[in-house]
């Protein structure tokens, strides 16, 4: 039978209904607190659009703001940002399941299916073991993360005890769950020259942006990665790539650029084209002004947002393994080989469609959106193109045109930033739960292809 959510006549077929529905739950929920007067540092109440907006940002760990967000909101209102960004991040069926996992010791199949759409492992006997190694791996993570920035900013940077606490914790919270979020109105370009904080930050976000089904076969067989599963290696390797190839490009394009990195020493370039290649696929912070960056580098952090990070993970994109997959499905075809294979594994080819449903499923949504956006917009194009994909990948890198977005076009930004989240693995959990076999196949015939 269908579960009816809130006792009324809408009932939800799909586990990975419940993700959607909660998402968008939360976004409003989220709004309505930060309407509040108090929750805005000046007198009077945010606009509740600004306060949606916010909300939404928050909670789908994008990062995009249409206001400063260390100036407009109070305390009460950075602290209900971070609760939305942890919730957000671990997934609204994630906490849920470990409510039930806590209370009742044991999950049922419609608890692990609902948590295996959350979490991006659909292997029903590994739920438990996910959502015990999230609550785990996070809470350690994000206060060693927090204790080595409350450090740096303490001794480092002459923050008083308490602001230094404050400003390790946020950012930690932030940085995990690839939120991007940040308590300075330039992000971390006035911390361009401090390595400590630059990596500490881009370490956090690297281990967020991995996805929890990796995190336990790194648990299971941290020095033996050939004991990984197919998952795991693909994910760690892919990203590997991205990493070194992002620092190179990005440093080659900038190093001579005096907006960017053209008066740094050689070391602080190295750090900040490292920097930049880990948080634009999955996290808002820039060390750079992003306006400011060359054309080659702005398209170079398209590509990075639009691929994201892991499966599972608080990162946003198409994720590294679809496009790792497609990668590999193209070099199969150019070789002519049969089957797809990946680390001695052949792929099936219900993964092969699916892993391309959801890359050109993005693609459709992307081009789409940013139609809608410049119909309706007299900002420049390649801006609002770049927002949009921004938005998708649930990043939150922007070139300073946030603000100036017309009501309409944050609509849509806010609808692009909840299709992000919870569109890639709710539609892959919808491809996998819907698949059955056929009493009966067509006769085939081949188009002609080019």
């Amino acid at each position: 039978m269908p579960a009816r959510f809130g006792g009324s006549n809408v009932a939800l077929r799909h586990p990975a209904q419940y993700v959607v529905v909660a998402f968008v739950a939360a976004s409003l929920l989220g709004s309505l607190l930060l309407v509040i007067p108090a929750a805005s540092a000046d007198p009077g109440s945010t606009s509740w659009l600004t306060a949606l907006f916010t909300s939404t940002s928050a909670v789908c760990v994008t990062g995009l703001v249409v206001v400063d967000t260390a100036g407009h909101w109070s305390p009460l209102g950075e602290a209900i940002i971070l609760g939305l960004i942890q919730i957000g991040g671990l997934g609204i069926m994630t906490l849920s399941s470990l409510i039930v996992v806590v209370l009742a010791r044991r999950l049922g199949l419609r608890q692990r299916l609902i948590a295996a759409a959350s979490t991006g492992s659909l292997e029903i006997g590994d739920v438990r073991r996910v959502l015990f190694g999230v609550a785990r791996v996070t809470a350690a993570i994000e206060v060693t993360v927090a204790v080595a920035l409350f450090l740096r900013f303490w001794l480092g940077h002459d923050e008083g005890v308490w602001r230094a606490a404050y400003l390790g914790v946020f950012h930690a919270v932030s940085a995990f769950n690839n939120a991007g979020f940040s308590l300075f109105s330039d992000s971390m370009v006035g911390y361009q020259q401090d390595p400590t904080i630059l990596l500490v930050i881009a370490v956090a976000v690297i281990v967020g942006g991995l996805g929890f089904p990796v995190w336990l076969q790194i648990g299971r067989s941290p020095l033996s990665p050939r004991r990984w599963d197919l998952h795991a290696k693909l994910t760690v390797s892919t990203t590997v790539v991205l990493l070194a190839a992002g620092s190179a490009l990005f440093t080659w394009w900038e190093w001579t650029n005096d907006d960017t990195l053209g008066g740094l020493s050689w070391f602080d370039t190295a750090i900040n084209g490292f920097f930049h290649s880990v948080v634009p696929r999955t996290a808002g912070f820039n060390s750079v002004d992003i306006a400011s960056m060359s054309e080659p580098s702005k398209l170079l952090t398209e590509v990075l947002m639009f691929i994201g990070g892991g499966s599972g993970s608080t990162a946003g994109g198409i994720k590294v393994t679809t496009f790792a997959l497609l990668g590999f499905v193209m070099w199969a075809e150019v070789r002519g080989d049969p089957d797809v294979t990946v680390f001695r594994r052949r792929i099936p080819t219900g993964a092969q469609r699916q892993a391309l449903t959801v890359a050109l499923g993005a693609l459709v949504v992307l081009v789409a959106s940013t139609m809608l956006v410049l119909a309706t917009s007299r900002l420049d194009r390649d801006d609002l193109f770049f927002e949009a994909v921004s938005a998708l990948g649930t990043v939150g890198l922007s070139t300073g045109i946030t603000p100036l977005l017309a009501t309409s076009s944050q609509l849509v930004v806010i609808m692009l930033m909840l299709l992000g989240r919870v569109g890639p693995p709710t539609l892959f959990a919808a491809l996998v739960l819907r698949e059955r076999d056929r009493l009966y196949r067509f006769p085939e015939e081949r188009p002609i292809i080019g």
